[in-house]
Parts: C-alpha cells; structure tokens; sequence
C-alpha cells in the first residue's frame, strides 16, 4: 500500500511510520535510507553498551532515560531468568506507549517497571523499590527522536512549532519565555556553557529579551545576526542555540550533576554504568565524575577513553555521529 498523493513530509501526517505493526515494509524503507521513521527511535551504540555493561540473568538494571525502550528491551532479554529492568523517564507523554510497547513484547511488571522520573531521580526509586543497589545503570542523555521530530514539542528548527522545549511540557517554562525574560549577559553566558557557542555575545545582545512563539521564528533571527558567517557554520550555531535553550529549560546540567553525585552508592559492589552523551558539556561532567569516583575509591575502574559508534552506525544512523560513551565500574 502506498501513500496516497505525494509523499507526505508533515510528522503528523506519516501514518505508516506511527503504525509500524501495520506497515513493516514503509518502516525498513525509510531506515534503508538512513533516517528515523516519524515516532519512533533508532538506539545508539547498543552493541557497545551491553558489551560495557555485561547484563546477566538476574541482574537489577535501570534505564535512567527509557526514552523509545530500545536499550532497555535489549537489556530485558538478556537479564532473564530473575531479573528486573527499572526505566524512569520525565516525559509523561511518551513514557506510557514505551511501557505499554514493552509489556506487548512480553515483559510484565515483575521484570519492568516504569517511573515517571528524571535522571537525577535514581536514588528515589531504588528507595521506593526497596533496592539497595542495581547491577548496572545505563543513561543516555540524548533526546529521542520521537521527541525531537514532533514540531509541537518545539525542539527541532526543522518545522514549525511552538518554542517550547520542555521534556515535562506540563512542568516549567518554555523557551519562549526563558528567551522573553533573560538579559544579554546571562544568555551569553548560557550560550558559552550549554553548547561551547562561538557567537554567544553577538546573539546574545539580538536573542535577549526578545518574543519568538515558535522554533522558525527564532532560527530565523539567528541567521538573521549570523549574515556574515559561512552557511554551514551559521547552520551550526543554530543548532547550537536550540541545543543550549534546551539544556536550559530542562536543568539537565543540575539533573546531570545529581546522577553523578548519587551514581556510586546507587550501584552494587561490582555494579556498571554506562552513560551515553552528546556534546562536551555532558561528556566533561562524566569524565571529570568517573575520575574522581576512581581516585576516591568508589569505582574500580573506569573508561580510559570514550568509545565512539563505528562508521558502519554513523552511516546508517546520522544521529549517532556525536555520541559518545564512557562507564565505570563500583569498587567492591
């Protein structure tokens, strides 16, 4: 069956995509193509994060961004007989369908159990379970496709939508009014720290302060300030800025330094994590946190370097070209 008329390029619109079940053959299409059908997530490095995070039967795991569900499922099948996959998840719009995809692939609630948290809530529910410690943790910070592709979520500078940003649309505010309140010295800093922007003063003095309802609005004015510079690296600050706005209005550098703090005494003697990040403000934070967890005694070891997908993943799956990957191993 084929799409009627021309090829829709609208997200809402893609109703073969959001009904894989139904239509296989449009889904294996658009992944021979190297792209990510509309609603769904392409994992990252699996292969490496299970060979890092050894998953046994009987293991206690938790996914600490369940996101789609495709590492956790990975995890579930090879932690059984015996074991039990925590996934915690701030989104409250996606994480119902990932249970509810799990639960179809056979995995009932003494296995999986779905929490309605961030990463920074791990410490909270292992306490609400009555675990002492997990075998491994896994983390991957970046965000779903799902989430990115959906124009109403306002992450991506792709498509109209409203510049929100916020993975609990029901929690915060939203990019368009984090930009709307902010002055010219704060969002250059915040430029600088989020997303390592080299043009943070020059927008900065145009961003701040100013009223953008939607993500085309907004990347219009930065290529608007941006005239001079070469288009590709215009295209990169764009990115750069959504990138930052987003780090923002989540708090995931606070959420991240909470799961870092709280990692070591969350984990078993022996236990692994293994954490997947995007751009150096993450990676930096993970580095510098393995180090001293190793030279403080609370890891037995740890990545002497980050691990990068192969080029056969970075081929197949753009999105995977910026990640990168370091675990850790709890003393004891």
């Amino acid at each position: 069956m084929r799409y009627s008329g021309k090829y829709p390029r609208k997200f809402e619109q893609k109703y073969k995509e959001h009904d894989p079940e139904r239509f296989p053959d449009a889904i294996a299409k658009v992944l021979a193509s190297g792209k990510t059908p509309a609603g769904m997530h392409r994992p990252i490095m699996v292969e490496e994060v299970l060979d890092v995070l050894r998953p046994s039967p009987g293991d206690i795991a938790v996914d600490c961004t369940l996101g789609y569900g495709g590492h956790a499922r990975e995890i579930l099948g090879r932690i059984q007989p015996g074991g039990q996959l925590l996934g915690l998840d701030a989104d409250p719009l996606e994480l119902p369908k990932t249970e509810a995809r799990l639960r179809a692939a056979g995995f009932g609630p003494e296995t999986f159990r779905a929490h309605r948290s961030n990463f920074a809530g791990l410490s909270g529910v292992l306490a609400a379970e009555g675990l002492a410690g997990a075998n491994l943790v896994f983390a991957d910070l970046g965000v779903s496709s799902m989430q990115f592709d959906e124009p109403a979520r306002g992450f991506s500078f792709k498509a109209e939508g409203p510049l929100d940003m916020r993975m609990n649309p029901g929690r915060g505010q939203p990019a368009s009014a984090l930009l709307k309140k902010v002055t010219p010295s704060v969002l250059a800093e915040l430029l600088t720290e989020n997303a390592d922007e080299p043009h943070a003063t020059a927008l900065a003095q145009v961003l701040a302060g100013q009223e953008f309802a939607t993500t085309l609005s907004l990347s219009k004015a930065i290529r608007s300030t941006l005239s001079n510079v070469k288009p590709d690296d215009c295209e990169l600050s764009v990115r750069r800025v959504f990138q930052a706005l987003r780090i923002a209005v989540n708090d995931e550098f606070s959420a991240l330094e909470t799961l870092l703090r709280s990692l070591p005494s969350c984990l078993a003697a022996g236990g692994r994590a293994a954490i997947l990040t995007f751009h150096s403000g993450e990676d930096r934070r993970v580095k510098k946190a393995f180090e001293a967890g190793l030279q403080d005694g609370l890891f037995s070891d740890i990545a002497s370097e980050v691990l990068r997908p192969s080029p056969a993943e970075r081929h197949a799956n753009p999105r995977s070209a910026s990640a990168k990957l370091r675990w850790a191993i709890r003393a004891g």
